[in-house]
């Protein structure tokens, strides 16, 4: 019978449409994979019939940051919806910004793509992404689109186009931003335009760096706006000189620390170009400030950003006395502190101020009897030790930090390696080969980056057993390719070439920037996708929030449902009581406030690595940002934003803002710690 059977073709039936929900829940999974789904990823960015898929698609493609993907992201430009259009717009800009330089012909094909897209665009929303990635970009024909749309200062593209020219300086140096005629910038410090257009013209002064801006930067000191005279004053401090110190005087009185504490820091920078012997205008109005010790002490803990910002810009030795008279103001305040939190204050700044001294002479003096007892010995010392092997005065070695190779601390290790990296002296060969081995991945790190640095031969076998433990501790990466090239040369090569096929990207992109540097041609590497295995933490639910305690007051953080993986990160750690008793080990004015560091030197995490989530969320005033070496290298560390720094936006994860506390954020200080962190539920 069954010869009798005879084989009837099947119609070509198209297969069952899967429903939007599923797929974006797979391209979830290849996002966090780092898939593109054997080419089903880009294939759905270019052909979903549903403009929702495409738009997860391309939002899939920007966190991935694989060149590969081009065609689909500029194919998403020319698309009938402006969502795509618009998400579209967003994944160049991160193409623009990937970790590993672009190829001279994509940056090209990008440039051109996006010039084209911007000239012919109708929706104002999508146009501004495509100015922003213009300004990730920062090719010269990215520029010269970005200074036509600056004028009229009125019109609705100056604010987009002056911003994303900021970013296009500090991505590419100020010299890409020369030509821009400065009549157009200082049209848009006109106080009768809207203040977000103020705030991009004085982020665009700033960033240029222009000697013939200073006019306008004097100028425009009277704005009301607090963001736009914290970003003139900076720009003062970089190209003005001492006859500015009365108008940085009157903005050290300003009620904004932001402001108060740029103005400090402008004129430590100008203290620097007085002339040695005669009298330093800008050292006498920072030696004014010493009154401000006792609001410290009275538990106004935001007015120590003043004097944050001097101690880590430091003076030039003529500032000694200045230095020396905070100090003494910090140490009288101390007898009438309110609180410990304020004794606390007073002693972490005045660690900061000795180190400072320290640098100036270029020895490990001031910071040893520093903190009043209350500020750990590892952490004053490592402090001490980074300043010192900055100092302009010290000899060519640091062999100051060479006693300090077998402290009890890896901090303390941690910072003496680092001093002798930057200041190589021959008697810190032996010990350093020995730490090399050592069970502490910084420390070993920095001591194989060491040993590169002081050519030691005889390292060699050490660092090469270190870059067996790459594969599992991705982390050693950047410190163990400094020293196999440095060590072995060319024969480094074959080692190095195998690490571009690493499942960690960052160990990737170190590979292919050691590469280059080796044979003298571009060398990138290939994305790898990683196993369905790889760990991924629970995800943040929508209303997530996460509140922290300290002595200062609370900080409550609404998490971003567009970074659920991020935020549920932290989540997950703070239910663990991870964050219990870590400090913030990094404040800069006007900048960020840094915790999230088990070890308290910025080198600490939780032992794993999570993705990047690049949101749309740009960082303004008060964003919480995840703290990065590299892409997809986040761990335990974030950030809070003082003041909006465009420059970050994709660049780190911005997963959250900061809804209540933010009087809090600004009065952190280095050394405030975290008493817990609480996971809740924002109320609907």
């Amino acid at each position: 019978m069954s010869a009798c059977v005879r084989s009837v073709p099947t119609p070509d039936v198209p297969p069952p449409p899967v429903e939007p929900s599923k797929v974006i829940a797979q391209i979830q999974d290849w996002e966090d994979r780092r898939s593109l789904g054997d080419g089903e990823l880009p294939r759905l960015a270019t052909s979903a019939p549903e403009a929702a898929v495409r738009v997860r698609a391309l939002r899939a493609l920007a966190r991935i940051q694989d060149v590969e993907t081009l065609e689909a992201v500029l194919v998403g430009l020319t698309a009938p919806e402006k969502a795509v259009r618009d998400e579209a717009a967003f994944a160049a800009g991160e193409l623009a910004q990937s970790w590993e330089p672009l190829p001279d012909d994509v940056r090209a094909a990008l440039t051109e793509a996006l010039v084209r897209a911007e000239s012919t665009e109708a929706d104002g929303w999508v146009r501004i992404t495509l100015l922003e990635a213009l300004g990730k970009l920062a090719t010269p024909g990215a520029v010269e689109v970005l200074t036509a749309r600056l004028s009229p200062a009125s019109g609705p593209w100056s604010e987009a186009a002056a911003t994303a020219l900021g970013v296009a300086a500090r991505k590419a140096g100020a010299a890409a931003v020369a030509n821009i005629p400065l009549e157009r910038v200082r049209a848009l410090l006109n106080p009768r335009l809207r203040s977000e257009v103020n705030v991009a013209g004085a982020y665009l002064l700033a960033a240029s760096k222009r000697p013939d801006a200073v006019d306008a930067l004097r100028s425009c000191l009277a704005n009301a706006h607090p963001d736009v005279m914290a970003l003139c004053v900076k720009g003062l401090g970089d190209v003005g000189g001492p006859r500015d110190t009365m108008g940085l005087n009157l903005m050290l009185g300003d009620p904004t620390p932001r402001v108060s504490a740029e103005a400090a820091r402008a004129l430590a920078k100008l203290a620097a170009k007085c002339e040695a012997g005669s009298p330093c205008e800008p050292l006498l109005a920072l030696e004014g400030q010493a009154h401000l010790a006792m609001q410290v002490a009275e538990g106004k803990a935001a007015k120590g950003h003043v004097l944050l910002a001097v101690a880590q810009q430091g003076l030039p030795l003529q500032g000694r006395p200045v230095l020396s008279r905070l100090r003494r103001a910090l140490a009288e305040a101390d007898l009438a502190a309110v609180s410990e939190e304020a004794h606390a204050d007073l002693a972490w700044l005045d660690c900061r101020f000795a180190a400072a001294m320290d640098r100036q002479q270029g020895a490990l003096e001031q910071v040893r009897q520093c903190g009043y007892g209350r500020v750990p010995e590892a952490r004053w010392l490592a402090l001490g030790l980074h300043e010192v092997a900055q100092s302009k005065g010290q000899p060519a070695g640091a062999a100051f930090a060479v006693p300090y190779l077998d402290h009890v601390s890896p901090i303390v290790r941690g910072a003496a390696l680092d001093a002798l990296s930057e200041r190589p002296v021959p008697e810190a060969m032996a010990p350093i080969r020995a730490l090399i081995g050592g069970g502490d991945a910084v420390v070993a790190g920095l001591a194989a980056s060491a040993a590169g640095k002081l050519k030691d031969a005889e390292a060699l076998t050490a660092v090469q057993a270190l870059a067996d433990r790459v594969p599992k501790e991705p982390d050693l990466a950047e410190a163990v390719a400094g020293a196999l090239v440095a060590l072995q040369g060319q024969a480094a090569e074959p080692r190095l070439r195998e690490w571009l096929n690493h499942p960690h990207a960052n160990v990737r992109r170190v590979a292919a920037e050691s590469l280059t540097a080796l044979t003298g041609a571009p060398v990138r590497s290939a994305r790898v996708e990683l196993p369905p295995e790889t760990y991924r933490p629970p995800a943040a639910s929508p209303g997530t929030t996460l509140t922290l305690r300290t002595r200062k007051g609370d900080i409550k953080v609404l998490l971003d449902p567009e970074a659920p993986l991020t935020g549920g990160n932290l989540a997950a750690l703070a239910k663990q009581g991870y964050f219990r008793g870590v400090t913030f080990h990094r404040v800069v004015p006007d900048f960020v406030a840094q915790g999230g560091d088990p070890r308290g030197d910025g080198e600490g995490g939780p032992g794993y690595s999570i993705r990047c989530e690049m949101t749309r969320r740009p960082y303004a005033r008060g964003t919480v940002g995840m703290a990065l070496s590299g892409k997809d290298t986040g761990g335990s560390q974030f950030f809070f934003t003082h003041s909006p720094q465009p420059h970050l936006d994709g660049r780190y994860t911005a997963f959250g803002e900061v809804v209540q506390g933010m009087d809090v954020v600004d009065a952190l200080l280095e050394g405030t710690v975290i008493d817990d962190v609480i996971v809740g539920t924002r109320a609907p």
